[in-house]
């Protein structure tokens, strides 16, 4: 468990109030970090904080404004911003309860996870996640956390319970905008008997653990060859796709594309590196 909780406080339930402690449920995964370096001298690009007129201030110095008329700024100091009240920054009020499957996905945001802060809220803490599992109902709620304030949703998660803040209605664009212009047409139904005999033999339990970013490995890769050249030489990936561009006369033939796909073995297990492929020859033209 994290040395240091995200956020401490209560659940409240009617009457009843859990003291309960709030840690982050997600970490970054592994990235490259790049700086700026000015090539011609090598050495690191710097950034400060300056004001025209002045030059370089101390960080000290500053404090939020904001702009109600054009260069006219009402001051906030960050004592007065955290001095703002909401009940909801130490209590989180569960005022409704309803199915998971009514939240829509675009609504998630993050995940935490709630454990009892103490010995005494354990009893309160089980009788409500086990409430939850029994109702097959998801909590919701406001929560305030860094600077603003969230609607959360809250649910039995093993021995626990998970948290996740959602974005506000206004957050979230509306779909139709974008679906407008797709056509409300029916599949061929030779073809979606094929698509679906695809997906029920690609289907396996979820398994998090064997996807992994490949882009951060052939940047990795990259790096590597840089660091082992001895000069600053550029290296030219080779973008040769083996077979020639993707013409816009060719025509999928979408039914035999969904078959050689349902007849190809899955594979069970990451294949070893291959050999490099020989050269494919030049396709004729449809």
């Amino acid at each position: 468990m994290a040395a240091r909780a995200y956020w401490q406080g209560q659940i409240r339930l009617a009457l009843v109030s859990i003291p309960v402690e709030i840690y982050s449920a997600t970490k970054s995964g592994a990235q490259i970090a790049f700086h700026q370096v000015h090539e011609p001298s090598g050495k690191r690009v710097k950034y400060e904080k300056v004001v025209p007129g002045i030059g370089a201030i101390d960080t000290d110095d500053i404090v939020k404004g904001y702009e109600i008329d054009k260069g006219d700024y009402v001051l906030l100091g960050q004592d007065e911003i955290d001095a703002v009240k909401l009940e909801s920054k130490k209590t989180l009020e569960l005022t409704q309860f309803v199915d998971a499957s009514e939240i829509d996905v675009l609504y998630y945001e993050r995940p935490y996870f709630v454990v009892p802060a103490d010995d005494l809220a354990e009893e309160a803490f089980i009788v409500l996640r086990e409430a939850l599992r029994q109702s097959k109902k998801v909590g919701l709620g406001q929560l305030a956390m860094r600077g603003r304030e969230y609607v959360v949703s809250l649910k039995p998660c093993g021995r626990g319970m998970v948290l996740e803040t959602l974005r506000y209605a206004d957050e979230v664009n509306k779909a139709q905008g974008y679906f407008r212009d797709i056509p409300d047409d029916k599949p061929d139904p030779d073809l979606l008997d094929l698509a679906t005999t695809l997906i029920d033999k690609k289907t396996s339990d979820f398994d998090p653990s064997k996807f992994h970013d490949r882009y951060v490995d052939a940047l990795k890769d990259l790096i590597e060859r840089k660091k082992k050249s001895k000069s600053n030489r550029k290296i030219i990936e080779d973008k040769d796709d083996g077979g020639g561009g993707r013409s816009g006369s060719n025509v999928v033939d979408l039914m035999a594309a969904l078959k050689k796909s349902i007849e190809k073995p899955v594979a069970k297990a990451a294949p070893a590196k291959k050999a490099p492929a020989k050269k494919a020859p030049a396709r004729k033209r449809a």
